[in-house]
């Protein structure tokens, strides 16, 4: 394995990429209330933040689209004065979700200029039928004769919407993808993400020397944009002998082009394995969605078990075990209980844990307009564990101590840190009435 990380560094003297973005914003009916009012204050800081020479337009949608303009507008004062003022007047909740349609028309909108970076934000909260044809229609726009084909900078709200459809069309442009699973994030994040995109200093990405590896898998293939906002990681897997000297390549805002090395080394203290593998599995997990590749399921359900991450096509058990206490009478027949000889095993109580992935959308919630975060899904085995643990570290600390978030922070800690944490817990389970509590993974069809 290797990972690579490319750090923006004392960059202050570049300029950053002229851009040409639309915004492309969900206003269903689940929308309503926090969702739609946080998304209109990001979308009128991300306004704010462009710079004069800018082209922008905004298309909200439903069931149908309305748009701010029938053509792009350069980011003036008046401009965007005017673009907030049409955003508060057009952003009601109501209506289904259509996501087609908009997108096509934001592809259309776009110039095929090489000088300026073509940046399409997706913000939704909910999922749809035709989402591998959405990915195939921007697959193939993708692939026309262009300097910078568009990239797509994805947004996902709650738990109803496919965020592994979100990653797909986001990986393939070389954008980026995040989420707020939690409703009252989200306006941090969405800024976020803006923010990124307002900043590349560095596009089309590619490295030079690693045709002579065999088996050479990347993750992401297509490497993201750098922004001066943060790094861009990468990590895989090869056969063969690694270069010494990574040669990078890209293009500048300027239309230059931009080479550096990067020094390699071979190190057996960093667990790359650990480190990178929820971020492959992530990845892994959304192309075997598009593509439909039933192999690559299982070579994820084989990473996830061997590595003790999450995914999508494993499942966890609780295994609880407690000494019991058991009468074994001798040979002869005694009055007197005293005769009787007493044994203690070992006794294995298994629970299987509510499915902890994010799943492949809720069309049933998307055309029911069902808000994000409206649906509470209780467990057994999530209640035992946050009784037995969330009392103790809530009063010490506050912080989140669900079944869910202990979980994916643990599948990303070292061996000596899960060791010492397992330990951690392991005594405190035993107050709250557990012997011993272990986690395992298995596949989901087993």
């Amino acid at each position: 394995m290797f990972s690579c990380y490319l750090f923006p560094g004392a960059l202050e003297c570049r300029k950053v990429f002229r851009k040409e973005v639309i915004f492309v914003v969900d206003i269903s009916g689940s929308m309503k209330g926090k969702p739609i009012d946080d998304s209109k204050q990001a979308l009128s800081v991300a306004l704010s933040k462009l710079d004069s020479q800018d082209l922008f337009n905004i298309i909200a949608f439903n069931n149908e689209e309305y748009l701010f303009s029938s053509s792009l507008e350069v980011a003036t004062k008046e401009a965007i004065d005017n673009a907030i003022q049409w955003i508060d007047m057009n952003f009601i909740a109501g209506g289904s979700t259509n996501i087609l349609n908009p997108m096509k028309q934001a592809i259309g909108m776009l110039s095929n200029a090489g000088e300026s970076m073509p940046i399409i934000f997706l913000v939704t909260d909910g999922a749809v039928e035709d989402e591998r044809q959405i990915c195939e229609f921007v697959k193939s726009h993708l692939t026309q004769n262009r300097t910078m084909c568009p990239r797509l900078y994805t947004f996902g709200i709650g738990l109803f919407c496919n965020h592994y459809f979100l990653r797909t069309l986001a990986m393939m442009s070389r954008g980026h993808y995040d989420a707020a699973i939690d409703v009252e994030s989200l306006q941090v994040r969405l800024e976020r993400l803006f923010s990124r995109a307002s900043s590349i200093i560095l596009a089309n990405i590619a490295f030079e020397n690693l045709d002579g590896l065999e088996e050479l898998e990347v993750y992401p293939s297509q490497i993201p944009d750098l922004s001066s906002e943060g790094p861009v990681v990468l990590s895989g897997r090869y056969q063969g002998v690694f270069p010494e000297m990574l040669k990078a390549k890209g293009i500048l805002a300027d239309m230059s082009n931009f080479s550096v090395e990067l020094k390699g080394f071979k190190s057996k203290a960093i667990p790359l394995d650990k480190a990178r593998v929820k971020q492959q599995i992530e990845i892994l997990t959304a192309q075997a969605w598009f593509t439909q590749n039933k192999d690559l399921e299982q070579k994820i359900a084989k990473m996830s078990i061997q590595d003790a991450v999450i995914s999508e096509y494993t499942r966890m058990a609780l295994v609880e075990t407690e000494k019991v206490k058991i009468i074994k009478p001798t040979t002869k027949r005694k009055v007197h209980s005293d005769d009787e000889k007493i044994e203690e095993r070992l006794v294995q109580k298994t629970i299987l844990l509510h499915y902890l992935g994010f799943g492949f959308g809720n069309l049933t919630a998307t055309i029911e307009n069902i808000p994000p975060g409206a649906i509470d899904i209780e467990d057994e085995a999530a209640e035992i564990i946050a009784k037995a643990t969330s009392n103790c570290f809530g009063k010490l600390c506050g912080l989140c101590c669900c079944c869910s978030c202990c979980i994916r922070t643990c599948s990303t800690m070292n061996h000596q840190c899960a060791i010492a944490l397992t330990q951690c817990l392991g005594a405190l389970g035993c107050l709250g009435c557990f012997t011993c509590c272990q986690y395992c993974c298995f596949e989901d069809n087993k």
